[in-house]
């Protein structure tokens, strides 16, 4: 597979204009990449760090598509849930509570300097993280 293959896939759904924006470089340089040119070092990283894509992967095609998400510690989360509702906390409301604070962390490390939410990189993110959770 190549660069610019992997990069198709990275884009996915969203809009190239958008992708562009989102990962802060020039829509005639996406398109330059999408039709073969390989970017610098310093273009891929910067791609892959503002798609929360891992470099190894845009640049090789070894390794996982997306870096891992900050590591909740579900027992302090658990804890907290408790502490504040009084009660403990069932299963399924921590698995939903989980997937909430997984969500902000997605947004949170991926949010622009105008305030720019990207909120189908964070559903493509937790549908990945989801694929990925051991049964």
């Amino acid at each position: 597979m190549s660069f610019s293959s992997r990069l198709r896939t990275l884009i996915g759904e969203e809009s190239i204009s958008g992708f562009a924006r989102r990962v802060e470089i020039s829509e005639a340089l996406l398109r330059k990449y999408l039709k073969g040119s390989e970017p610098s070092l310093a273009k891929a990283n910067q791609i892959a760090m503002r798609a929360n894509c891992s470099l190894e992967w845009l640049a090789t095609g070894c390794g996982y598509l997306y870096r891992q998400a900050e590591v909740v510690d579900k027992p302090a989360l658990n804890a907290a849930f408790e502490h504040v509702n009084g009660k403990k906390i069932s299963n399924t409301e921590a698995d939903k509570l989980l997937k909430i604070v997984t969500g902000y962390q997605y947004l949170r490390t991926h949010k622009k300097s105008d305030g720019y939410l990207d909120i189908s990189g964070m559903a493509t993110f937790l549908n990945v993280a989801k694929q990925k959770k051991p049964e």
